[in-house]
């Protein structure tokens, strides 16, 4: 699939994200608060399948799908860390720190 493809997608999966997150506020199935949280980590969760379909068929000259991966998880970790400091800042902090870490443990382990 060929980039700009890619990026068709992306923007057409982001609408149907905010579709979704908007009818489940409305149906006050989840509250207003946890409308920007939902669309990070659900959209994380859309870059995080991007980068399988990449790793299937890497081309040349575009984003690896490791670090397609590494920014579905950072969207993931910031979309919960943004939920999680309703309760207490420190475990937004805790979360996005794990994520930096973990990310920095693949990166280490990865290379060739």
């Amino acid at each position: 699939m060929s980039e700009s493809r890619r990026q068709l997608l992306s923007v057409g999966v982001f609408l149907v994200v905010l579709v979704v997150a908007l009818l489940l506020a409305a149906a006050q199935i989840i509250s207003w608060d946890v409308f920007g949280p939902f669309v990070f980590v659900l959209f994380g969760i859309w870059i995080l399948a991007l980068a399988l379909m990449r790793s299937s068929n890497p081309t040349k000259y575009e984003r690896t799908s490791f670090s397609t991966a590494i920014m579905g998880l950072l969207l993931v970790a910031v979309g919960g860390a943004w939920y999680l400091i309703s309760f207490n800042w420190l475990y937004s902090i805790a979360l996005i720190l794990l994520v930096i870490a973990g990310a920095a443990i693949a990166a280490a382990l990865s290379r060739k």
